[in-house]
């Protein structure tokens, strides 16, 4: 038979249980929310986008089109899956700054990142730059609006994910 444990171990403590598994946060599923909502504006963009850079300039409209918005997917998701990463470790004691790591860190690469295939892909042969600016600029607009509908839509409590003295 076993015995009531009645001194605490490590095993009771709550340190110890949380460890390894953190807790999410509410605000994770918004952000899941986001990611799939922007996918799906991609996909449209993506189609609409790329039959009129078809119809302004062929395949190199087209395959601008594509280009520009798949640069905006990358960059909405890094956003929005750096902070599903941070999110990860809410009961580290350093969360605070391990969130701010990663997400500032993820905002510098995309920075850099953009700036590189700006430059790479200014003035090439195989690209329409007025198309692959036209689609960067509306899924941009597009992942905004999708910012602003899902955290609008979102009924999320000021405080969430707040433990008062005695809950467990």
């Amino acid at each position: 038979m076993s015995e009531p444990d009645s001194a605490p171990s490590p095993k009771n403590e709550p340190e110890a249980r949380i460890r390894g598994n953190y807790p999410m946060p509410a605000s994770s599923s918004v952000f899941s929310t986001i990611l799939k909502w922007d996918v799906i504006l991609a996909v449209g963009i993506a189609l609409v986008g790329g039959v009129i850079g078809y119809l302004v300039d062929g395949w190199i409209g087209a395959t601008s089109a594509l280009i520009g918005t798949a640069m905006v997917l990358v960059f909405a998701g890094i956003t929005a899956g750096s902070i599903l990463i941070a999110n990860r470790f809410t009961a580290s004691p350093l969360y605070t700054t391990l969130f701010f790591v990663i997400v500032l860190g993820s905002w510098i690469v995309k920075f850099l990142l953009f700036i590189i295939l700006v430059v790479v892909l200014r003035g090439q042969a195989w690209t329409n730059d007025t198309v692959l600016f036209l689609s960067i600029v509306i899924a941009v607009l597009g992942t905004l609006v999708v910012d602003v509908v899902v955290v609008a839509r979102t009924r999320m409590p000021y405080a969430s994910d707040v433990r008062l003295p005695g809950d467990r």
